[in-house]
C-alpha cells in the first residue's frame, strides 16, 4: 500500500525544485548583468557568490558525496590479471560508495582494432590496452565518471580513444577529458559538472590556462558544483613535491600545477583533483576550496612501479554543499600489494605524508590530516 504521505513528500520535492530553479535563475541572472558591466569575469567570486545565493533560496539543504582516487591501471593485453581483473577491488569497493566516484583511467578499453599503437617502432614505451568489457569492472566497483585526459588514453590513438568512451557508456559511466567535454551528473536537485584536463594529444589543454578558465566558467553557468580533474605534473619517487611553475618530465611540459589549479578555482571550480605523478602529494586549500595535487596510483596490474612511495595511495572522501561550500571529508590509507591490488592500508602510512607535504609546501594554507584520517577545513 503507497504511504498517504508519497504525494505530500512528491509535492514537497516539486515545489523545491522549482523554488531552486527560479533562485537559481536569478542569481545567474544577477551574475550576467553584473557582467554586461565588465565586473563579473574580473571579479572570481561573482559566480560563487551566485550559486551560494541561490543554494540559500532553497528550500532544501542538499549536500553530494564526492568519492577520488588515483590513476587505475588493468596491465595490458595479454598481461592482465588471470582471473579477469574480478578481484582488483575487492578489498576497496566498499569505499567507493558516493553521489560520485571518480578515477582517472590511464588503460584504454578497446579490442585493438583501428590504429596503431604510440609504441609502433620504439623500444622503452608504455601502452596499456584491455578488453572494453573492463568497464564493468570499474561500474561494478562503485564509479560512476572517468577522467580521460592523460598520457595512455590515447595509446590507440583516436580509435582507441572512441572505443573507450564507447565501452564506458555501455557500462552506464560518464567519462570526461576530451576537449571541450563536460561531464555532468545529477545527484537529486543539485548538479555536478566534472572537467578534466592534462597536457597530452586528445584531452583538453591545462597548459592553455585561459582556454581552462573559459571552459570551467561555462561548467559553473551548467552545474551547481564543478570538480576539475587534472593529470599533471612530475612523475617518480622524486616528484612528491609541488615545486612553483612549469614542471617537466623527459623534456616534456607536464604544466604549471599550482597556476592551473589556483585559476580554475577562481572561475569557479568548487574542488580539483590531481593525479599522474604516481605518488601522494600535497593538499592546499585555496578560497575555501580543496586542491588534491595527486592521489598516486590507485590500481595496476604489473604497470607500474609500486614499490615504495609508488605503493602508497589514498581514496579521497568528501561532503560538499549544493554551492560547494565544505561540509567533511577523509582520506581512507591504501596501499597496493602483491601485482598491484589495492587494499586498505593497516599501518596508515598516507595519512602521515599528505600531512607533511600539506605542512612543507604549502603551511598554512595545507590541509591538515588527523590520525583518524578526517580532513581539517581551513578556517
Amino acid at each position: 500500500m503507497q504511504s498517504s504521505r508519497a504525494p505530500q513528500r512528491q509535492l514537497q520535492r516539486r515545489l523545491a525544485s522549482l523554488t531552486f530553479a527560479a533562485a537559481t535563475i536569478a542569481a545567474l541572472l544577477c551574475f550576467l548583468n553584473a557582467g554586461e558591466s565588465g565586473t563579473a569575469l574580473a571579479d572570481p567570486a561573482a559566480l560563487r557568490v551566485a550559486k551560494t545565493t541561490a543554494a540559500k533560496a532553497s528550500p532544501v539543504s542538499a549536500t553530494v558525496r564526492v568519492t577520488a582516487t588515483g590513476d587505475i591501471a588493468f596491465g595490458s593485453t595479454p598481461g592482465l590479471p588471470p582471473d579477469g581483473g574480478r578481484s582488483m577491488f575487492a578489498h576497496v569497493a566498499r569505499f567507493l560508495d558516493a553521489d560520485v566516484v571518480l578515477g582517472n583511467l590511464e588503460t584504454v578499453l578497446a579490442d585493438g582494432s583501428g590504429a596503431g599503437t604510440k609504441c609502433a617502432g620504439r623500444t622503452a614505451c608504455f601502452s596499456f590496452r584491455a578488453p572494453p568489457q573492463y568497464a564493468r569492472l570499474l561500474s561494478g566497483a562503485g564509479f560512476t565518471a572517468l577522467n580521460l585526459a592523460n598520457n595512455h588514453s590515447y595509446d590507440l590513438g583516436p580509435a582507441g580513444l572512441a572505443q573507450t568512451v564507447a565501452a564506458l557508456r555501455r557500462a552506464r559511466l560518464s567519462s570526461t577529458g576530451r576537449p571541450g567535454e563536460i561531464a555532468v551528473q545529477n545527484v537529486g536537485l543539485v548538479r555536478v559538472a566534472i572537467v578534466g584536463f592534462a597536457p597530452h594529444p586528445g584531452a583538453q589543454d591545462l597548459r592553455d590556462i585561459p582556454a581552462a578558465r573559459k571552459l570551467v566558467r561555462r561548467a559553473a553557468m551548467r552545474a551547481d558544483l564543478v570538480v576539475v580533474t587534472m593529470h599533471a605534473g612530475a612523475e617518480g619517487s622524486d616528484a612528491a613535491h609541488v615545486r612553483p611553475g612549469v614542471e617537466t618530465y623527459e623534456g616534456e611540459n607536464r604544466g604549471d600545477v599550482v597556476a592551473f589549479s589556483h585559476a580554475v578555482v577562481d572561475a569557479g571550480a568548487d574542488l580539483v583533483l590531481g593525479h599522474g605523478p604516481h605518488v601522494l602529494r600535497a593538499m592546499e586549500w585555496y578560497r575555501g576550496r580543496l586542491i588534491a595535487y595527486s592521489l598516486g596510483n590507485f590500481s595496476s596490474y604489473r604497470n607500474f612501479n609500486t614499490n615504495g612511495s609508488g605503493g602508497v595511495s589514498a581514496v579521497l572522501r568528501m561532503t560538499l554543499r549544493s554551492d560547494g561550500g565544505w561540509v567533511r571529508g577523509d582520506l581512507v590509507p591504501v596501499r597496493l600489494v602483491g601485482d598491484g591490488t589495492p587494499v586498505r592500508d593497516q599501518a596508515r602510512t598516507a595519512l602521515g605524508v599528505v600531512r607533511q607535504l600539506s605542512q612543507e609546501d604549502f603551511g598554512r594554507r595545507g590541509a591538515r590530516v588527523d590520525a583518524r584520517g578526517n580532513l581539517i577545513a581551513a578556517r
